[in-house]
């Protein structure tokens, strides 16, 4: 694996910041006003992905980047369980919902990836 010069070289933290901006997009919808609190969870679990992945690579260590990591898999997971909810309550067709599933799993194995990398 190579080593990164910032967070934003990190492919994971790419395509969290990709999802921010569906996720962002997606709530803005209509049908997502009447839930206010879902709609503000699902956001921030989504940045929060994003976040830690950043918060930790700029500790320069990697026992802290590897807990950061963590912590942003557990938002990943968040974020697919609040998917869930949404299409359950119809906030959210199908396609936008297996959609979205995809990208926070493929984020989340990119994440786990690292973490292993990094406890090597």
């Amino acid at each position: 694996m190579k080593k990164f010069n910032s967070f934003e070289d990190i492919n994971a933290w790419q395509k969290a910041r990709m999802l921010n901006k569906l996720i962002y997009t997606l709530t803005n919808a209509e049908v997502f006003s009447r839930d206010y609190d879902l709609k503000r969870q699902i956001r921030r679990a989504s940045v929060s992905i994003s976040s830690n992945i950043a918060e930790g690579f700029e500790r320069n260590t990697d026992k802290e980047f590897s807990y950061f990591l963590y912590v942003a898999k557990a938002s990943a997971g968040e974020v697919r369980s609040q998917l869930y909810l949404a299409f359950d309550l119809e906030y959210l067709n199908k396609r936008d919902f297996d959609n979205l599933k995809e990208k926070v799993l493929e984020i989340s194995k990119m994440i786990s990836g690292l973490i292993k990398y990094l406890n090597k």
